[in-house]
């Protein structure tokens, strides 16, 4: 009896949609009149000119912490490598304090590293918020200006026509910024 019942309710609902689709015309006209855009978000993130400025920005801001970290990455080879190529000739006491140098230097270097990756990470998100506040704005100019009545991000969308594509407006609307 269930089989039956759903069966028949799933009739019914066909029928009822195709009577909808066919009696409603004027469904197809409103469809018509929306205005969708889809903007890729990595892209403007990526290529815009505030996003190249602002990664420049950080590459100047961390050169000098970058260097010293090599510097001390380098240190810490040449002094492995006077270990072991001189540990066997070496007295014990200059051995242990070669050892306790090298070690002492990986724990600052590990430290220096940490420290590093975490003040970018900040970095790179305090500059990416501003960078999404702008486009924001310039998303939203765009959408006010030409009569879009629903702009969506990229990211999850299946298909898109290029037509419909507004992430070139939008990295040219901020490279007038």
């Amino acid at each position: 009896m269930k089989l039956k019942h759903k069966v028949h309710w799933r009739r019914t609902l066909t029928g009822a949609f195709i009577i909808l689709a066919s009696a409603s015309g004027s469904f197809c006209v409103h469809a018509d009149e929306i205005k969708i855009g889809v903007v890729d978000t990595e892209r403007i993130l990526a290529e815009s000119a505030p996003a190249v400025r602002a990664l420049k920005k950080i590459e100047k801001e961390f050169l000098p912490r970058d260097q010293e970290i090599k510097r001390m990455a380098s240190q810490a080879k040449i002094l492995q490598d006077q270990l072991e190529k001189d540990s066997k000739s070496m007295p014990e006491a200059d051995r242990r304090n070669k050892e306790r140098d090298l070690a002492t230097l990986n724990r600052e270097y590990q430290r220096a590293q940490r420290q590093m990756r975490e003040d970018l990470s900040l970095r790179q998100n305090d500059e990416v918020a501003t960078l999404q506040l702008s486009a924001s704005k310039a998303i939203q100019a765009i959408a006010e200006a030409e009569k879009y009545d629903l702009i969506l991000p990229l990211r999850d969308l299946v298909y898109r026509s290029q037509r419909i594509d507004i992430t070139e407006k939008v990295i040219n609307a901020l490279a007038d910024k």
